[in-house]
């Protein structure tokens, strides 16, 4: 009898603590699942091209992401450097086999299974390698190429599976919008017949894989080529009355942008070769900051009004017309001015920041989520830039003293910002006085080109700039409580989970607390 009791009292004890154990694998799985449901929602990433002549480190690299909050990159090769410093990271990279390696993975799978090692294996998961794109818009910058696609694709992928990781890891290839006829309206929209041969079994391999089809998708050419039959508005994401908005005669569906009927258009084009499960990921998109005089419409405003619509319509995840249920993530072009990029000027300015992590324009994106609010919506400045002659500065320092209004109080003789007596200087001051002074409207900080803005603050000694005489709490506030409602959501998620697993512990502790000691009593 004794000994049934005492085998009575293990069991309980046994479940109890079974009980205790089994609430911390739970908080795990739901972590685990409160991870998966983030990695499918829509996201915005970044290029990071490196024609930069200040090009900043990996380590100091990582740590700007990190810091603008970027979650998403991608690169144009498999950089070792960077891999490694985003060991550790949350921030997810899809890796890019360049076009002039695609003959040698695509004859070799023992090539292929090196490059695999050597620039996967070795960093995941660690490194969270999310894609690998291969080559970039091969079928029209090198035609020769396209028959190397499809066996790169299928040995890269190959060597994923021998190493486990095709589920984690997608390959797909980036491809130009020009492989796409008469885009407009989406639904007539089909692939160049050329290319068909090429393209289907692709897209067969990415709709059997899971894979995304992989789209460079520039509404700034697709505006710059049909002047007069392409509204700007409708290029920039601005707001339309319903009389502006492109309709498509044979779904009668209304777009309010470009970007959406060119997703609807590869869309269409895949349901005519009966592929309808895969998604376009918009592995390219921007708008330049800057021009010659051909392109009069790469603008600061423009590149501006862009790239903030851009991410506020991702963030809606309102989906495109056709696919309303379906937001394509995005990834900019680019995160930095490749500077070393041959002409036209455009080319070397696409960037969201300069080289040395300034802000090439101001985004407006405050009240979408942290993604870029730090930095280019918190405190600015608007400084003179280098390469100018002086007398370029005196001009633009002139009219911000005069016409512009203003305060130019500080930089006079004998007074806190005179030294050092330069015009850089003196212009630098006379520019955030009058930039401080408009607001910091966007177009304020431009000084036909010779200003820029910045967040390091420039001033010195005992001269303070009108930037940090005007910081005022309201700033920091707009900036701090740039949190979305879906991460309101997730933080109400996790609260709950928490207070369900606490509630298991509590209900336990005081089970135990309770009853073992009359049990105790009652079987001993």
């Amino acid at each position: 009898m004794a000994n049934s009791k005492l085998l009575l009292l293990i069991h309980i004890l046994f479940l109890s603590f079974s009980a205790f154990a089994e609430a911390e694998p739970l908080h795990s799985l739901l972590k685990d699942q409160n991870g998966e449901e983030e990695e499918k929602l829509p996201f915005v990433g970044v290029n990071i091209g490196t024609d930069v002549s200040n090009l900043p480190p990996a380590s100091d690299l990582v740590a700007f992401l990190q810091l603008q909050k970027i979650t998403h990159v991608r690169i144009y090769d498999a950089n070792p450097d960077i891999l490694k410093a985003l060991s550790g990271t949350k921030i997810r990279v899809i890796i890019s086999v360049p076009n002039n390696q695609l003959l040698a993975i695509g004859s070799s799978n023992a090539t292929a299974a090196s490059w695999i090692d050597r620039n996967v294996v070795a960093y995941y998961p660690q490194t969270l390698i999310a894609g690998i794109s291969v080559g970039d818009e091969v079928l029209t910058t090198v035609p020769s190429s396209a028959p190397l696609i499809l066996p790169a694709v299928e040995s890269l992928y190959n060597a994923l599976v021998a190493s486990n990781l095709h589920q984690q890891i997608k390959v797909s290839t980036p491809h130009a919008a020009s492989i796409i006829l008469d885009p407009f309206p989406p639904s007539q929209a089909y692939f160049n017949q050329t290319l068909v041969s090429f393209v289907l079994p692709l897209l067969q391999f990415l709709s059997r894989t899971g894979s995304p089809l992989m789209m460079n998708l520039y509404p700034y050419y697709v505006f710059m080529q049909n002047k007069g039959v392409v509204p700007l508005d409708n290029a920039l994401f601005k707001p339309l009355t319903p009389n502006k908005e492109m309709v498509d005669p044979n779904t009668l569906l209304h777009y309010t942008n470009v970007l959406d009927a060119m997703i609807d258009s590869a869309y269409f084009s895949m349901k005519n070769l009966n592929i309808t499960d895969v998604v376009v990921l918009v592995t390219e998109t921007g708008w330049p900051a800057k021009g010659d005089s051909k392109e009069p419409y790469a603008t600061r405003d423009n590149a501006d009004t862009y790239n903030s619509n851009l991410i506020r319509h991702v963030f809606d995840r309102s989906g495109s017309p056709l696919h309303p249920e379906t937001t394509s993530s995005v990834f900019i072009y680019e995160l930095f001015n490749e500077d070393l990029r041959a002409p036209p000027v455009s080319e070397a300015n696409w960037g969201l920041f300069y080289g040395n992590s300034t802000p090439a324009y101001l985004l407006h994106v405050s009240g979408i989520g942290t993604f870029l609010a730090n930095d280019t919506t918190n405190q600015t400045y608007c400084i003179a830039m280098d390469g100018f002659d002086s007398k370029t500065l005196q001009a633009a320092l002139d009219w911000a003293c005069g016409p512009g209004r203003a305060n130019c109080s500080e930089i006079q003789p004998g007074e806190s910002c005179y030294q050092p007596n330069t015009v850089k200087n003196h212009a630098s001051y006379a520019f955030d006085s009058y930039y401080q002074k408009e607001g910091k409207s966007q177009g304020t900080c431009d000084f036909n080109g010779v200003a820029m803005i910045t967040t390091t603050d420039p001033g010195h000694g005992s001269c303070i700039f009108p930037g940090s005489k005007r910081v005022s709490n309201k700033t920091k506030e707009v900036v701090n409580s740039t949190v979305s409602s879906s991460a309101g959501e997730k933080f109400r998620l996790k609260t709950f989970n928490s207070i369900k697993i606490s509630a298991i512990h509590n209900v336990l502790h005081i089970f135990l607390a309770a009853c073992l000691p009359t049990v105790l009593l009652v079987l001993l």
